[in-house]
């Protein structure tokens, strides 16, 4: 509480200088100054990486310009200037801590850097500002002072602090290693792609186990004491994440024995169909032709039947049907139907299109036509309207007669008087 009082008695000396406020005001207009020019710069900004990292600069060099004008301007008329210079010191922080994070997000390459991006730089900078104005050894006793009981030990407040910090480090540390092992195994081009996602992410998650472990260590608190505590925490998350652990266990076994890849088309419980589009360590993310996206626990994806369009064979056959009356000459229309396929840019002349006939039904002959593509990730509805839209134009040009349900109906009139023995007369 001591070092709390001297600096609170420090801060009310400090604002009753001479020409304090004034300085402020000027502060702040040269603030709003730069926040608009900071707008300006990311308006027309593109969006590559450099253009990213100008509109990060751009404020706090445009406030240390202003600063330093300011600074010319009270030096030469006598005015007091120390708040100038302060607050060009602390601009200049922020532009080097938003550089520093920036460089960081793009090297270690995880998602929760990017998220937390801005909150990780002003944290950096609180600290960095708090020892430039001086008050960081007061803050830094006045924690050491305040102590939290942890069983029949305490530790201060400033000893936690010091732990998280050490223990963010390292993993920020790890995860940049992680980053470099990762761009090394993607450029190997021996190993399959499977391989090289199973091995970068178990590489990524001994790193940070181990970093976890070497910060704790580093911020003097002792491991083993945690033995007994992470033996129960991890029986406890053993029966309440089974279906978690199950999932990630499944999708290490996915990415290892290559039976579901990025790029194959699969259908799932004969619901879920789509291209897979990624695989993680938790599910895999199909989108289907409209556009919609499924995301599929990997435990669905070992447990159930999976539908695999394109495993050991890229290639797809489609097949259309249609009704022909029973007049038609189907030795003609078929040779017909198997030339419209093969007219179409996407069919396949190896196999070839065939047509067959497949059944005699109430109405006609059912008539089928297969075929075969190479490319089923561009979809299969516009092959199969494309090439039924061309057979409604060749049989209408043929005048081939595409039949349909017909049922006679008759009627029966009960007249009054029954005619010999009672029963119905029909009318036509």
């Amino acid at each position: 509480m001591e070092a709390l009082d001297h600096l609170y008695a420090d801060l009310l000396q400090f604002m009753a200088g001479r020409g304090v406020w004034q300085q402020l005001l000027v502060i702040a207009l040269a603030l709003g100054v730069a926040a608009l020019v900071a707008g300006r710069v990311s308006r027309d900004a593109g969006q590559s990486v450099h253009a990213s990292g100008l509109r990060r600069l751009a404020f706090p060099l445009a406030g240390v310009g202003l600063m330093l004008v300011a600074r010319f301007v009270a030096h030469h008329n006598g005015w007091p200037r120390g708040l100038f210079v302060i607050a060009t010191q602390l601009l200049l922080a922020a532009a080097v801590v938003r550089m520093v994070v920036f460089a960081l997000r793009y090297a270690i390459k995880a998602p929760w850097v990017a998220s937390f991006e801005k909150t990780i730089a002003l944290l950096i900078w609180c600290g960095v500002a708090l020892d430039i104005v001086g008050i960081w050894d007061d803050l830094v006793v006045w924690a050491e002072q305040v102590t939290l009981p942890i069983g029949k030990e305490s530790i201060s407040l400033w000893g936690v602090l010091q732990g998280c910090s050490m223990v963010m480090a390292t993993m920020i540390g790890a995860l940049w290693l992680g980053g470099l092992a990762e761009g090394r195994l993607m450029s190997a081009p021996a190993l399959d792609m499977s391989i090289k996602v199973v091995m970068s992410r178990i590489i990524k998650a001994l790193l940070v186990v181990v970093a976890v472990l070497l910060g704790m260590s580093m911020a003097g608190l002792d491991i083993t004491t945690l033995s007994v505590f992470g033996g129960a925490l991890g029986v406890g998350l053993g029966f309440g994440m089974q279906k978690i652990a199950s999932n990630y266990v499944s999708g290490f076994i996915i990415l290892l024995d290559r039976s579901i890849q990025i790029g194959h088309i699969i259908q799932v419980n004969d619901k879920q169909r789509g291209e897979v589009r990624q695989i993680t360590t938790r599910y895999t993310l199909l989108r289907s032709g409209d556009g919609i996206h499924f995301i599929v626990p990997n435990e669905t994806l070992v447990g159930s039947l999976v539908q695999n369009d394109t495993f050991a064979d890229r290639r797809m056959r489609l097949v259309t049907r249609i009704q022909v009356a029973y007049d038609t000459d189907v030795e003609r229309v078929l040779p017909m139907m198997a030339e419209i396929a093969r007219a179409h840019p996407r069919i396949m002349t190896e196999p070839a299109p065939e047509a067959f006939l497949i059944s005699f039904d109430d109405s006609g002959i059912t008539l089928e036509l297969g075929m075969w593509i190479a490319d089923p990730e561009n979809g299969q509805t516009g092959v199969r309207s494309a090439i039924n839209r061309e057979i409604l134009r060749r049989f209408r040009e043929e005048r081939i007669e595409i039949p349909f349900p017909q049922r006679e109906l008759r009627v029966l009139n009960w007249p009054e008087q029954a005619d010999g023995q009672g029963l119905p007369q029909a009318n036509a």
